[in-house]
């Protein structure tokens, strides 16, 4: 369910793909109106991002509780129909490639003259100035630069990562901007410009691997954290993978012990400290995995859980979806669109207690809410059917 948290703010977000669809998602999570400015003529090109007669999954989930509006940002009336929104709005998002939104008259600035008190934020991939401000950028370039794929992946064998990591800590990074320019504007009255980029937002996200390297000189890899926490992925005797992590507490390493039946370990000198459990943790994993291929996941989690292990099962997305706890807390929702039909969701990463809450809203199709809000605008019927008849917005 979303939250009223935002009822009163207004956003007009101008972004494809995910960093700036995140973004102005998580406020329509937070009860805010978000009306996505689509391109003519397909509109979000994520909607196409997987096979569907209506929209990938993807793009349904990252645009829900949002409203279509689709123009040509190019031409002089779509642009003025823009300027109108963001007049009224309180936040204005985009994800344009440096220096196009100034292009196209609706660079800060411009929007700043207009309405002194609008939050503007930019995402980009790499910032919008400097020698690499100019390329094109994607979730994996986003990821590779920041060295968070470094610290992912074994660099001798590379491998991409299965969801765009970088992309939607860029989105968590900009809504968070966002919120925290709204809350200084309570205070001032005025609006402000909130940067972001895949590079600056992904970097930040691994500050603490920066941080040891810029101590110490050490360059982290793969294991370098894997190994400080006493973390380890095995395959159980059913082929089900499970994890375990000890973490820096030593009761948890001991209680470990105890329920795998390996108290020998201790008394080897290369595990029996914690120092010596780092330098050795490629031994210490290979003995450990012949234990846990003698017996099934199931029955290992219960020998853990009898000792307070930190451990748990590797899901797969079905596994997770079916979980007993995710079904506890109703972390997955149903909204029905009225042509689409039915689609199920996973809910707002938050809830609160003694704040109202809204029901959730699908997401729309390509145009849906086009005449409606410029009929607010007020636009006239005739007036929609000129500008749809000369390829200027497109009503759904």
């Amino acid at each position: 369910m979303a939250a009223d948290a935002l009822k009163d703010i207004t956003v007009i977000e101008c972004s494809t793909f995910v960093t700036g669809p995140y973004a102005a998602r998580l406020l329509a999570d937070l009860g805010a109106r978000v009306i996505k400015i689509e391109p003519l003529p397909d509109g979000d090109p994520y909607r196409y991002f997987a096979p569907d007669p209506f929209f990938s999954p993807n793009f349904a989930h990252l645009n829900r509780n949002k409203e279509s509006l689709v123009l040509d940002l190019k031409a002089e009336k779509g642009r003025e129909i823009c300027l109108k929104l963001a007049k009224r709005a309180d936040v204005f998002v985009e994800n344009f490639r440096p220096g196009a939104a100034k292009r196209l008259a609706l660079g800060y600035e411009t929007l700043r003259s207009l309405n002194p008190g609008l939050v503007y934020c930019s995402i980009s991939a790499f910032g919008q100035t400097g020698p690499s401000a100019d390329k094109p950028g994607f979730d994996t370039l986003g990821q590779a630069m920041s060295g968070l794929l470094s610290v992912l992946t074994d660099l001798d064998e590379p491998k991409v990562m299965g969801i765009a990591l970088s992309d939607y800590t860029t989105g968590l990074a900009a809504g968070y901007g966002i919120l925290g320019a709204l809350l200084a504007r309570q205070r001032s009255g005025e609006g402000s410009k909130v940067e972001t980029s895949l590079l600056r937002a992904t970097l930040s996200f691994i500050g603490e691997t920066a941080a040891a390297y810029l101590r110490t000189g050490q360059v982290p890899d793969r294991l370098a954290r894997v190994k400080n926490a006493h973390a380890f992925a095995f395959l159980a005797k059913d082929k089900l993978p499970l994890v375990v992590h000890c973490s820096v507490p030593e009761k948890f390493w001991g209680a470990f012990l105890k329920a795998v039946n390996r108290k020998d370990l201790a008394e080897d000198q290369r595990f029996s400290t914690r120092d010596s459990r780092r330098k050795n943790y490629l031994d210490l994993e290979r003995d450990l995995a012949r234990t846990f291929a003698t017996r099934t996941r199931d029955e290992w989690l219960k020998e853990l859980q009898e000792h307070d292990v930190p451990a748990a099962p590797l899901y797969n997305v079905a596994e997770v979806l079916s979980d007993p706890q995710v079904e506890h807390l109703g972390l997955v929702e149903e909204v029905e669109h009225p042509k689409a039909g039915k689609m199920r969701f996973v809910g707002p990463a938050v809830s609160y207690t003694n704040l109202s809450q809204g029901k959730p809203k699908p997401p729309p199709l390509l145009g849906e809410q086009t005449a409606a809000i410029l009929t607010e605008l007020g636009y006239s019927q005739a007036d929609m059917e000129e500008m749809q008849g000369k390829g200027i917005i497109k009503i759904g």
